[in-house]
């Protein structure tokens, strides 16, 4: 199952929140846009991994992934999905059986809870259609801010930063915009990351640090920004080529 696109191209960066004072960075406002210069050359159209056919679905899938991969939840949502791709048809399915899909993703138990929750409230408050605004996403039952950033970025075309793990070690190793949690890595990347790559930066540092700025060992080799990286960590200043990755591939393998 494939994600379903929901725009055609990426529209115009969302306002940011206003500064209260200006953002300091080792990184020079050159650097920054080389930095995502690149990663646009790398992946001109990324995507998140989740998989979903509607807004309804994406929210689903977001909400399961927390202390989750997306391989995992994928592989759960797939068959669930095929049987309920609405809140109506999730409030039918009932608790009991969702739990039974769900039973490999960690926290299974309370994630349905959450997920007829989320569906009563979206078809008694908001018509069974997902709200648009990040205040109505996180009213709803096991939606936070970072839920709500992907929402607005991959089903409504809206610029966000979602601070995943990923985002959160890379902003603080590579020194792009350190912070002590989560709220105040993403006010700060979206203070300083240049307008015409705001839309796809946060998929391009969570892809970034899946697969290349990885936990464990990061890999410099195959970095494209190690010249410009200022990670005092990092062991190559030599910046891999640069050429357009293959296509992201969704579904299951065979």
């Amino acid at each position: 199952m494939d994600s379903v696109k929901t725009r055609k191209k990426a529209p115009a960066a969302a306002p940011r929140r206003k500064a209260s004072a200006p953002v300091k960075s080792l990184y020079s406002q050159a650097e920054l846009k080389e930095i995502f210069r690149r990663f646009s050359i790398q992946r001109p159209e990324p995507k998140g991994e989740l998989e979903h056919v509607n807004p309804f679905t994406l929210v689903v899938a977001v909400a399961l992934s927390a202390q989750a991969t997306d391989a995992g939840v994928n592989k759960a949502t797939r068959a669930l999905f095929k049987v309920a791709d609405t809140p109506e048809k999730m409030l039918d399915l009932g608790e009991e059986k969702v739990r039974e899909y769900i039973r490999t993703i960690g926290l299974y138990r309370n994630k349905a809870k959450n997920v007829i929750a989320l569906s009563r409230m979206l078809v008694e408050r908001f018509g069974g259609e997902v709200p648009r605004t990040r205040e109505e996403l996180v009213m709803l039952p096991g939606v936070g801010r970072k839920t709500a950033n992907v929402v607005l970025s991959m089903a409504f075309g809206q610029a966000t930063m979602a601070v995943d793990t990923h985002i959160f070690r890379i902003a603080n190793r590579i020194r792009l915009a350190p912070g002590k949690t989560p709220d105040e890595v993403e006010d700060r990347l979206m203070r300083i990351i240049p307008d015409e790559y705001l839309y796809h930066a946060h998929h391009w540092l969570i892809l970034h640090g899946r697969y290349c700025c990885k936990a464990r060992r990061p890999e410099c080799e195959h970095c494209v920004i190690a010249d410009l990286c200022k990670s005092p960590e990092k062991t190559s200043d030599v910046p891999a080529p640069l050429v357009e990755l293959p296509p992201q591939v969704f579904g299951p393998t065979p």
